[in-house]
C-alpha cells in the first residue's frame, strides 16, 4: 500500500504539472477565453477545481469534505484579475491536497471518510478525487490546445512521433519506475 500513496502523489503531480504547462503557454486573456455562452473557461475550471480541492482536503481526515464554507455556484463565475491571481490560487489548492495527502500511512487507507455524508474510504476518496481532477485537468489541457492552435507545444508524445518515443524507451532496461519518472 506504500506504493499505491507513492504512485498516488506521482499521478496528482502529473496531474498538477499538465495543468501548470498548459497555463504557462497562454495569456491572461487565453486563461479566460469562453468557447460559447454557457462553457467553462480555463479560469473558471481552475477556480472550481480550487473550492474543490480546499474543500475536499482541508481536515481530510476528520471533517466532510464538502464543507458548509463552500460555494461552489460561485466557482463558475470568474473573479480572477490577472493570470497570477490564476496561478496563485491554483497553486494554493494542489497545495492544499498536497499537505493532506503527504502525511498519510498505509494504516489510514481503510478509514471511513465523508463527502456529503456518503462514507467513503481513503482509497475511494482518493481516487475519486484523482480522476474528478483528471477529469478537468484534460478540460484545461484541450482548451489550451485549441487556444493555442499550431502554436501549441505537446504535453505528450507529439503526431508522427510514436515511433521515436518508443524506441527510445525500448532502448532502456526493464525495470519498475514510474512512467512520471522520465518527464
Amino acid at each position: 500500500m506504500n506504493s499505491y500513496l507513492e504512485s498516488v502523489l506521482k499521478q496528482f503531480e502529473y496531474y498538477k504539472s499538465l495543468g501548470d504547462k498548459t497555463m504557462a503557454q497562454l495569456t491572461f486573456d487565453e486563461l479566460k477565453k469562453e468557447f460559447a455562452d454557457d462553457s467553462n473557461s480555463i479560469a473558471i475550471i481552475v477556480k472550481h477545481m480550487v473550492g474543490n480541492m480546499l474543500s475536499r482536503w482541508t481536515n481530510f481526515l476528520t471533517e466532510d469534505g464538502e464543507k458548509e464554507w463552500r460555494h461552489r455556484d460561485g466557482e463558475f463565475i470568474d473573479t480572477y484579475n490577472t493570470k497570477e491571481d490564476i496561478l496563485t490560487s491554483w497553486n494554493t489548492g494542489w497545495a492544499c491536497l498536497f499537505n493532506a495527502l503527504k502525511p498519510l500511512s498505509e494504516k489510514d487507507l481503510e478509514r471511513i471518510i465523508y463527502i456529503r455524508n456518503q462514507g467513503h474510504t481513503v482509497i475511494e476518496a482518493i481516487n475519486r478525487q484523482m480522476m474528478h481532477y483528471a477529469y478537468h485537468t484534460g478540460q484545461i489541457v484541450f482548451l489550451g490546445k485549441l487556444i493555442k492552435g499550431s502554436a501549441w507545444s505537446s504535453l505528450s508524445i507529439p503526431k508522427g512521433k510514436s515511433k521515436d518515443y518508443n524506441s527510445e524507451k525500448f532502448s532502456k532496461d526493464k525495470g519498475k519506475r514510474h512512467f512520471t519518472d522520465d518527464l
